[in-house]
């Protein structure tokens, strides 16, 4: 499994770094954002390392599938039945701060559209 040891994702997930975790499995780990932007705001993140959903290959549909899945297991464990957003950001221009993988899982207010 790919890890870079400069990536604080990749740190939380080996569990060095401490975070309020809501979910783990042997594939990825759900934990919340320290610097939210709804009452509820986890991130779902993959254990492996990939950069951005622009970095994934055909190899990795598996995994994202599961990241998702995770999601809305986490949307029904939270109780989040008027609704939550699931996104991913992919590089600079598409919000990215973080050079690891990762859905948001936001909810607990509207959401406003267009997001940007």
């Amino acid at each position: 499994m790919a890890f870079s040891s400069d990536c604080i994702f990749c740190k939380i997930a080996a569990g060095t770094i401490p975070a309020r975790t809501e979910y783990a499995d042997e594939l990825c780990l759900a934990f919340h954002d320290v610097n939210p932007q709804a009452p509820t705001h986890l991130l779902v993140i993959p254990r492996q390392h990939l950069v951005s959903l622009a970095h994934c290959a055909p190899q990795d549909a598996a995994l994202l599938g599961h990241l998702l899945q995770v999601a809305a297991e986490l949307s029904k464990k939270l109780e989040l039945s008027n609704g939550f957003r699931a996104v991913l950001n992919s590089g600079a221009d598409g919000g990215q701060t973080v050079d690891h993988l990762h859905v948001h899982l936001l909810a607990g207010r509207t959401m406003h559209w267009p997001p940007g």
